[in-house]
C-alpha cells in the first residue's frame, strides 16, 4: 500500500515529476469524477449523528467507526474543539437536518498538547495582530473531552444534548476510550 507519506516531494511541496500536491489532488478528483454516480442522497445523515473530531491525518474516522457516505456529519478542526463555530455547525446540523446524537473524539498524542496560548503571542510577535482566536491547547486528553462535553451540553442552541458521548482515539491501537462525563 502506497501512503501520501511515501510520496517524495520537493522544498516547493511539489510532488516530484507530478506538480503540487494541489495539481495531485485534482487529478485525482478527475478519475473519481469519470466514475461517479449520484448516490441520490441529501444532506441529511442516515445515522443522525453528528462527529466532532481533531483534524489529526491519523483520524480515519469513517472507517474506525464503520461509517459509509452519507452516515453522519463530521466537524473537524485542531484538537476537536468545540468552539462556537462547531456550536454553529451543530445546531444547523440538528435544527435543519435532523441529527439527534454527539459524538466527541479526541486522540493520544494530540498537538495541542505540545503548545501554549503562547502561540497566539509568538504568532502576534511575528506577523503584528494577535489572533482573535484561542489555541485551546491542553495537558489533560481526559479532562478536555469532558469539557467538549459540557460546551455541548450547556449550549442554549442545540436541541438535543441528551445523547453526547465523548471519547479518545489511541492512535497506536485505533482503539476508542468512552470518558466518563464526571
Amino acid at each position: 500500500m502506497t501512503t501520501s507519506a511515501s510520496v517524495p516531494a520537493g522544498p516547493d511541496g511539489a510532488i516530484a515529476g507530478h506538480g503540487t500536491v494541489t495539481d495531485r489532488l485534482v487529478d485525482a478528483n478527475e478519475r473519481y469524477a469519470a466514475a461517479f454516480t449520484d448516490p441520490g442522497m441529501d444532506a441529511r445523515p442516515v445515522l443522525h449523528v453528528a462527529i466532532v473530531a481533531c483534524m489529526d491525518a491519523r483520524l480515519d474516522l469513517h472507517a474506525a467507526l464503520g461509517l459509509e457516505l452519507g452516515d453522519c456529519h463530521t466537524i473537524r478542526n485542531a484538537g476537536g474543539v468545540v468552539t462556537d463555530d462547531v456550536i454553529r455547525s451543530l445546531t444547523i446540523s440538528q435544527r435543519k437536518l435532523g441529527t439527534r446524537s454527539i459524538v466527541l473524539i479526541h486522540h493520544t498524542g494530540c498537538g495541542l498538547e505540545a503548545i501554549t496560548e503562547d502561540f497566539r503571542t509568538d504568532l502576534e510577535m511575528e506577523v503584528g495582530q494577535r489572533p482573535a482566536w484561542a489555541v485551546e491547547s491542553f495537558r489533560d486528553v481526559d479532562q478536555d473531552v469532558r469539557q467538549s462535553m459540557q460546551r455541548v451540553r450547556t449550549s442554549p442552541f442545540l436541541l438535543h444534548t441528551n445523547d453526547v458521548r465523548g471519547f479518545v482515539f489511541d492512535v497506536r491501537t485505533g482503539l476508542l476510550r468512552e470518558i466518563d462525563p464526571g
